[in-house]
């Protein structure tokens, strides 16, 4: 007996949501794995194993094996293959370290410059699951967003990438201060990486314009998808690969702010998005430009389809 497909959850929400994307494109009902980590989980290990997950973790992989494991980063590979060894089909999100080969479909952004290989799917940016019918529901559920003046301009902030620590404030409070130049109206929400002092920057810099500011844990639901469906153009840190992914899915213009000392990665992110027409950089606002909106990640769905995956 076969189980369904399975999405191996890593604990980053941006690595998870990659294959959870997925998997909700897919429309069918799937099972999350949620991976916790052990020890073992920095090794790179070579080989298909469990080894990495903790005990508890580990324990909750039983059968029915998955037809189909959706996975991401490169902690999620050797699991899946120990999954692949049970029969199932694998898709995965992210270089997997070692065993690409063991995939059968890869699915990695033009910025890692991935080496053109069968099982590989280049795609810009990353997946997410800000899917058209997501953008189009928040549209509904933030209609009172439509009264703050135009243009609307949604503010993505990110942080350092990993333990860099949190982002500066004058560096919040700058990028903040060039939106007030020339946005009607601010849309600004921030994430846990770009620490209190950035959003206290910005909700002083944005103080007296109308705006709306959104922090992590601040209460009621959180409006980020209804102000991506509601911004007439969206500005977004170069240090979020999530965050300027999921603003490629609205058909606005999208602007990067260099928020200063990004590596080689992002760097190559942003300009894979300008080159690709999809991205200028902030110092190009708010010149308006054309671009059609971007769904990676149903071009991923799609692909599994067509490869018989599912």
């Amino acid at each position: 007996m076969t189980d369904g497909i399975w999405v191996l959850a890593d604990p980053r929400a941006g690595t998870a949501a990659q294959a959870l994307g997925i998997a909700e494109r897919l429309g069918a009902p799937f099972r999350t794995v949620d991976l916790d980590w052990g020890r073992g989980a920095k090794l790179p290990f070579p080989w298909p194993t469990l080894a990495g997950l903790s005990p508890a973790a580990r324990a909750s992989i039983q059968p029915p094996w998955p037809r189909l494991v959706l996975s991401a980063g490169r902690r999620a590979g050797p699991v899946a293959r120990w999954l692949g060894r049970r029969g199932a089909r694998l898709v995965h999100c992210m270089r997997p370290g070692f065993g690409a080969a063991g995939f059968d479909l890869l699915v990695i952004g033009r910025h890692d410059s991935p080496a053109p290989a069968p099982n590989l799917l280049e795609i810009l940016g990353a997946c997410h699951r800000l899917s058209p019918a997501r953008l189009a529901a928040a549209r509904g559920e933030w209609a009172a967003l439509a009264d703050l003046p135009p243009p609307r301009v949604a503010l993505l902030v990110g942080g350092k990438p990993g333990t860099q620590g949190p982002m500066a404030p004058e560096v919040a409070a700058g990028i903040a201060a060039r939106l007030r130049g020339f946005a009607g109206s601010v849309l600004a929400t921030t994430s846990r990486r770009s620490g209190p002092a950035a959003a206290e920057a910005i909700a002083a810099r944005l103080a007296g314009h109308p705006h709306r500011l959104y922090r992590p844990g601040d209460p009621g639901p959180n409006p980020y998808a209804g102000f991506l469906a509601w911004a007439d153009a969206v500005v977004v840190t170069g240090d979020s690969v999530s965050m300027l992914s999921e603003a490629l899915a609205t058909a606005v213009p999208v602007f990067i702010a260099d928020p200063g000392g990004l590596g080689p990665r992002h760097l190559r992110l942003a300009e894979s998005l300008v080159a690709a027409g999809q991205a200028r950089t902030l110092d190009a606002a708010p010149v308006p430009f054309a671009r059609a909106s971007l769904d990676e990640t149903g071009r991923v769905a799609a692909a599994i389809r067509a490869r018989g995956l599912w």
